[in-house]
């Protein structure tokens, strides 16, 4: 079912919703450029035995655009925070990459306030404090360098298939049209606000953050102390294995899944290995 979730700043955030409503609540947050599609089957299986929601970012998908170009950390950790509160009781948090970083700081300046805690646990897909440069080049290239948009959806295939060879190129290419939006000029565009990326207040990638907050990603994973699971592609070229090391020094009560065969997409790379994985965490929950 889809629905309106209130974010921050009076934003409305769109979300796909399946579940049991007296189920505890799953929450979804997908990485930057994506939207809550990116989940593959996930959502599904999630809710056989949780209220499980796959949330759209602000200025992602057919969630609000930020009208002051705020796509800062924070906003986006104000709107985990806002989403998360708005629960009959702390939910679970997956966030991918900037869902994943998200969600960090929105527990940590939660703890920091009045709020108290927003979170029963916390999974991490593919992304810690410390990522490596030459992966957040590679996503910076990738999402600054078709803003003008594709004349075609098989030119949309091509770039992804360059950005990710190791996923299979679909031979339908109907499913794409839920990453993109189609201009008054027939050209596809990503659907996301080009201020996130090119704004004064946006963000040339989905991982700035770790360049522009600096120690407080450190001091945010120093202050979770709810279950955390962190789940990395083994192939990741923006979390490496010094990066998942770090982030058991500074959490050192993290599970971490490596999954095999998969990149910075685990979920889109290796669904099932991903599910299994999430699903083993949260059946381990109290």
């Amino acid at each position: 079912m889809r629905i309106d979730l209130h974010g921050a700043d009076g934003l409305n955030l769109a979300a796909d919703v399946k579940g049991n409503e007296s189920a505890p609540a799953v929450l979804l947050f997908h990485g930057g450029g994506q939207t809550r599609h990116a989940w593959g089957t996930t959502l599904d299986v999630l809710s056989a035995d949780w209220h499980a929601y796959s949330i759209d970012l602000r200025g992602h998908g057919e969630s609000d655009w930020a009208p002051d170009g705020n796509y800062s950390i924070d906003a986006f950790a104000q709107d985990v925070i806002e989403v998360a509160q708005s629960m009959p009781a702390p939910p679970v948090l997956v966030g991918a990459s900037l869902g994943g970083l998200a969600s960090l700081m929105a527990i940590a300046n939660a703890a920091t306030t009045d709020i108290g805690p927003i979170a029963r646990a916390l999974v991490l897909v593919d992304v810690a404090p410390r990522v490596e440069p030459a992966g957040v080049s590679r996503i910076v290239e990738f999402m600054t360098g078709n803003l003008e948009g594709f004349e075609t959806l098989e030119e949309v295939a091509d770039v992804i298939a360059a950005y990710n060879p190791n996923r299979k190129r679909p031979t339908d290419l109907s499913g794409l049209k839920k990453n993109l939006r189609q201009r008054a000029d027939g050209r596809w565009v990503w659907h996301w606000d080009p201020r996130f990326v090119s704004g004064p207040m946006g963000s040339p990638d989905e991982t700035r953050a770790t360049t522009y907050t600096g120690n407080r990603l450190v001091e945010a994973a120093r202050a979770v102390t709810v279950p955390t699971l962190l789940v990395r592609g083994r192939m990741s070229d923006l979390l490496s294995e010094e990066g998942v090391r770090e982030l058991q020094e500074l959490v050192p009560h993290a599970e971490v899944a490596d999954v095999a065969g998969a990149g910075h997409m685990v979920a889109g790379d290796r669904n099932d290995a991903f599910n299994d994985a999430v699903v083993t965490f949260l059946s381990s929950l109290d």
